[in-house]
């Protein structure tokens, strides 16, 4: 997961992309003229060429996040490379289009379609005459039938991670003749076109050996532009070549090389020329720009540094102070400058040798809010955090420095342009502080009301509290510091950082803390808010003789209720990448300080940060990342059913983090599932998705930058949005005088 954002595990979900707004349009309808109004907000950005303009030959390095642990796309641990390696060596039956929209693959299908629906809903595919496998056999009706039987869920023996789809199948047979494939299911299924992309053969799925071991490392047979040639885990590389049995139009590269290369390692490996391609973050991509002189991807490079400046601030000052001590001495430091300069120069003169590339991806970031417990149980507290919010301004924040659209997401299940979007975000309504405050007034949480003086944790040597819990996950009411920073990682946005301060301003003020106002009253309760706001009956506030000015923090106060400030633990992720992320978080805190709750900020490592809070419900908000698909009733479900205990009386949340969810939203789902109308199936969606709204549980925020550097001549390869790649029409554009002369990039790199 890029971690503007970090997101879950997209192996049940049949993600457009894989691993940081939407356009708002008026009601959608099935009818074309709608559609035409319903665009994505970025287009694709890969240097498009046609094939005749492509140079035959060379080698495409791509780095990935790691060497994929398996190949099986249907095991839990595949991840991005998995797919992308699926991509490019097995059948793809159905293609996205630039829309997200499934498209029947040509160098596969001559056609698929309903042929019947009563008594039962019958599929019939027509294969390519020259669809064949790598070892010459031809792709027929025994791997679909392989597949379908590894999947359909009635084998326990096939370690999966997921059936959908496959579990409605009744059976399936071979047609007329060797180039049909019939199949037949149990239960009406519209998503159909999600099954078979990517198509295994049957000596993959044939047995559980073969389908739980034999493809972790290894594709004996394939049938794709390219074929799989090694797996180097050592070496962190996979190695694709040029299928000699491609049937297809042949892949213009060699070879395609997918290296291991953290994100935080990119910049460098791009500069140390180890590869010609890679996803990069917002910092990186402005590095690449102002080695070209521009002050960043396209607008303000100021905007965005200061933002991420801030978010970075505590963090890199241990290493400031470190740095300066270091230079203390003048002939090192001159020294030290001379080479860093020289070093710098270098290192800017390397990565001219790329440009970035830029879209949206069709992934979106959400705040998650855990309705599980506490005070966000109560959906009236959960829609008064959504409306705290302005989601504009979350979007602008992460995208107008980039020159991409800042339009927030309008819906959870589909993103603008794919014809299911609609902005359904009004079934929760839009950013109102009076509105917010109003809703938490409604749940029994008082403006500035009395809190209980709580006792100073004690903390054992492991840092740990005396009931065990984390250090700094602890209730702040009635502390000093507004802002401050342990040792974890956890510090506290509590009131306000200085009296008027507008949201948005730039940082904290002065050292980053300011003091919580708190005042005792002859009743010996404490409050919050300003000095001498001790209540005595009546609507809470400040009394003060009429016409006194209120005071400049009195919008602050906090809520509280039953002696408790109303306070959230919100949990971030820690590693490099997630600057971003954590300015939004920034920025949500303020939001949410403005209408009287108070949110505990804890940085977590990203390896953890799933595993160890989001999927285990430790944490009140967060901050992650959902794929979009073009199958919604199959892929979304999962992440927006209601839990159920299971047998053993835990939670069965599957994919639902926030655990919220309700009987209705589950039945628009099952219905949409079973019906064959595409537009019945859309609209069944948006009702869904105005009920997803409602509960507001997750809040959808923007649309994630694509941010790609590239070889200025490679080209059909960039940044892809909706569209699935094209892997044998990646390549070199042909060399012309013109770019002779102008480029220093050769037409091919070695691996």
């Amino acid at each position: 997961m890029s971690h503007d954002g970090v997101r879950p595990s997209a192996t049940r979900r049949a993600a457009a992309f894989l691993l940081a707004g939407a356009l708002t349009v008026s009601a959608l309808s099935a009818c074309s003229s709608d559609e035409k109004e319903n665009r994505p907000l970025a287009g694709q950005d890969i240097a498009p060429a046609g094939r005749a303009l492509v140079a035959d030959g060379g080698t495409l390095r791509w780095a990935v996040d790691a060497v994929p642990a398996t190949l099986n796309t249907f095991q839990a641990d595949a991840d991005a490379a998995t797919s992308r390696v699926a991509g490019a060596v097995l059948p793809s039956l159905f293609r996205l289009d630039a829309r997200g929209r499934p498209q029947p693959n040509p160098a596969y299908l001559e056609s698929a379609k309903v042929v019947d629906t009563e008594p039962r809903q019958v599929v019939l595919y027509r294969l390519d005459q020259q669809a064949v496998w790598s070892d010459g056999r031809e792709i027929g009706a025994a791997d679909f039938a392989a597949q379908w039987r590894a999947l359909s869920g009635k084998d326990s023996a096939y370690w999966t991670a997921r059936n959908a789809g496959y579990d409605r199948i009744a059976k399936i047979e071979r047609g007329h003749d060797d180039l049909e494939v019939k199949v037949t299911f149990a239960r009406p299924y519209a998503d159909w076109k999600s099954l078979f992309t990517p198509l295994y053969p049957k000596e993959v799925m044939g047995t559980p050996d073969a389908f739980n071991d034999g493809a972790r490392s290894k594709l004996k047979v394939t049938a794709g532009p390219f074929a799989l040639k090694k797996v180097d885990r050592e070496d962190g590389k996979v190695t694709l070549v040029r299928s000699t049995r491609w049937w297809g139009s042949p892949a213009k590269l060699d070879k395609i090389v997918l290296r291991a290369v953290p994100r935080d390692e990119r910049l460098d490996a791009l500069a140390e020329n180890k590869v010609d391609l890679a996803e990069v973050d917002p910092d990186d991509a402005e590095r690449i720009a102002a080695a070209h002189g521009t002050k960043t991807t396209a607008a303000s490079q100021a905007a965005a540094g200061a933002e991420r400046e801030k978010a970075e601030k505590a963090e890199k000052a241990e290493k400031a102070a470190k740095k300066e001590k270091e230079e203390k001495d003048k002939k090192k430091d001159e020294k030290k400058g001379d080479e860093d300069a020289a070093e710098a120069a270098a290192r800017r003169k390397a990565l001219r040798r790329y440009v970035v590339r830029s879209s949206l991806e069709p992934a979106y970031t959400q705040l998650a809010l855990n309705g599980s417990e506490g005070p966000l149980a109560d959906e009236r507290v959960r829609r008064a955090v959504a409306r705290a919010l302005d989601r504009t301004k979350l979007a602008e924040l992460v995208l107008k420095p980039l020159g991409l659209p800042a339009v927030p997401v309008g819906s959870h299940l589909a993103l603008a342009g794919q014809p299911a979007y609609e902005d359904n975000s009004g079934a929760l309504g839009g950013q109102d502080t009076k509105g917010a405050r109003a809703l938490l007034a409604d749940a029994g949480w008082i403006l500035g009301g009395p809190v209980e003086k709580q006792a100073k944790d004690k903390k054992d040597k492991k840092g740990k509290d005396e009931d065990g819990d984390e250090a700094g996950e602890k209730d702040t009411a009635g502390s000093k510091g507004e802002k401050s920073e342990d040792d974890d990682g956890t510090y506290i946005v509590g009131e306000d950082d200085k009296p008027g301060e507008a949201e948005g301003a730039g940082d904290h003020g002065g050292d980053g803390r300011s003091e919580e106002r708190a005042a005792r009253s002859a009743d010996g309760k404490q409050y919050l808010g300003e000095p001498g706001a001790a209540r005595h009956g009546g609507a809470p506030g400040a009394y003060a003789p009429m016409g006194t000015a209120a005071p400049a923090r009195a919008a602050d106060t906090v809520m509280a209720k039953d002696g408790k400030a109303l306070s959230l633990r919100f949990v971030l992720p820690s590693g490099p990448g997630s600057a971003s992320l954590r300015a939004v978080g920034d920025r949500i805190a303020r939001m949410l300080r403005k209408v009287g709750i108070r949110t505990t900020i804890t940085k977590v490592p990203d390896d953890s940060y799933f595993k160890d809070h989001i999927a285990s419900g430790e944490y009140d908000l967060a901050l992650y990342s959902w794929p979009a698909t073009a199958f919604p009733a199959t892929d979304a479900r999962p992440v927006y059913a209601k839990p159920v205990p299971g047998a053993d009386g835990e939670l069965k949340v599957e994919q639902n983090y926030t655990r919220v969810g309700t009987d209705r939203i589950d039945q628009l789902f099952d219905e949409a599932l079973v019906t064959l109308d595409a537009g019945k199936e859309r609209e069944l969606m948006r009702k869904a998705d105005s009920r997803i709204w409602a509960g507001a549980a997750s809040i959808p925020l923007y649309q994630r930058p694509q941010l790609t550097a590239a070889r200025p001549r490679l080209v059909n390869v960039g940044a892809f949005g909706f569209r699935t790649p094209v892997y044998e029409d990646m390549g070199y554009q042909e060399r012309t005088p013109s770019s002779a002369s102008t480029s220093s990039v050769p037409s091919a790199t070695s691996s």
